[in-house]
């Protein structure tokens, strides 16, 4: 078979959908394909212009004006839904979305259709990813997290709707698999695929630079008061330093450090932090932002740092080891203000996806 249309579906949130949609859109690109972008069912949105808001990253990479009805035909805040259950007769929410599509259709050679969260998302209101996928008439490339066991038994079900809807699947792509993985994960999920007709696509090993957040995410995480430099929360974070164990073996990565601490020992660690960058001969400042937890004043010398590196400053209402669980715990997505995951992103697809596999089933010049 042949599709005008591809959509990317994945078995859960979190998954990589955006990060393969994107690597997909910009390789494609740079083949000189005329292709297009919809975000047709969304749930997080932009409040200015009602789109959602991956739909400004795609915005971005491929330079189109947003115009909502066609690149983010369907949004459905928690309000929205609520009112479509209680007046079922106001879904015309098919109808807006097949109309994005006739409209992409006429301009793009390709267009790509970014799903929304697991398979069943939408169900609510009769727009599941596989009936969605339905209306477009498109192919899906499955996203799921690498393993064996667990990922074959998620395939085999999140599958099952696409295939309720008569929904063909062009491939899978396995995301975020440990390198040391790799080969025995390709061996046995080939084996099952195979036996279900299914092609593999692509495994992408897991990189530590996508899981990267940057301080407006850990700020939004933990709900705190930003009290200085605001305009630095798009420093990335790439390792947290507790402010009671700084030492020099936590300090061995010397870049992009968050340094939480309480007031009671904020102090005493920003002088460690200096002793250790003076010792180790960095000019560069080893941190990204600093979190206190705690209420209390910072003495002059620490104010002085903090501000002379302009790293932003954080308030928690959490303890430090609160501050560190939540942290840890942050689900990180890629968007417009992380360009080194945009460029990385691009480089696995186009290093790790069968592309002509993919092209050889759509309606494009390959």
């Amino acid at each position: 078979m042949n599709f005008e249309n591809i959509y990317v579906a994945a078995s859960s949130q979190h998954v990589g959908k955006t990060t393969s949609t994107l690597g997909l859109v910009s390789t494609f690109l740079q083949r000189n394909i005329n292709v297009g972008y919809c975000k047709p069912v969304g749930q997080k949105y932009i409040q200015d212009i009602f789109v959602d808001k991956d739909t400004l990253l795609f915005a971005d990479l491929i330079k189109f004006e947003i115009t909502p009805e066609i690149h983010s035909p369907v949004v459905l805040p928690s309000q929205r839904v609520r009112d479509l259950i209680k007046h079922p007769e106001q879904n015309n929410l098919e109808q807006k979305i097949i109309a994005a599509r006739d409209n992409l259709n006429k301009i793009h050679d390709l267009t790509i259709f970014e799903g929304t969260g697991h398979p069943g998302v939408g169900s609510v209101v009769g727009l599941s990813n596989a009936r969605v996928a339905k209306l477009l008439n498109a192919g899906v490339i499955m996203i799921v997290e690498g393993g064996i066991g667990s990922t074959i038994d998620m395939l085999h079900m999140c599958t099952a709707l696409f295939r309720e809807e008569g929904v063909p699947i062009i491939g899978v792509i396995i995301n975020k698999v440990k390198a040391d993985k790799i080969e025995m994960v390709s061996e046995y999920l080939n084996i099952w695929l195979k036996r279900h007709n299914i092609p593999l696509l692509g495994i992408l090993p897991y990189d530590e630079l996508l899981a990267y957040p940057l301080m407006s995410t850990v700020a939004d995480a933990l709900k705190a008061t930003v009290e200085l430099h605001e305009e630095k929360l798009d420093n990335r974070v790439e390792s947290m330093l507790a402010g009671s164990l700084v030492d020099l073996k936590e300090l061995k990565s010397f870049q992009n450090l968050l340094l939480i601490a309480s007031n009671r020992t904020i102090d005493r660690a920003i002088k460690k932090v200096r002793s250790f960058s003076e010792f180790k001969g960095i000019t560069e400042c080893p941190l990204s932002g600093v979190i206190v937890t705690g209420d209390g004043e910072i003495d002059d010398e620490s104010m002085q740092y903090i501000s002379t590196h302009e790293l932003p400053l954080l308030r928690s209402h959490f303890d430090t080891y609160g501050a560190v669980l939540k942290i840890s715990r942050i689900e990180v997505k890629i968007n417009r203000h992380t360009p080194w995951k945009v460029s990385r992103a691009i480089e696995m697809i186009k290093t790790n996806v069968n592309l002509d596999s993919i092209l050889a089933q759509c309606k494009t010049p390959a």
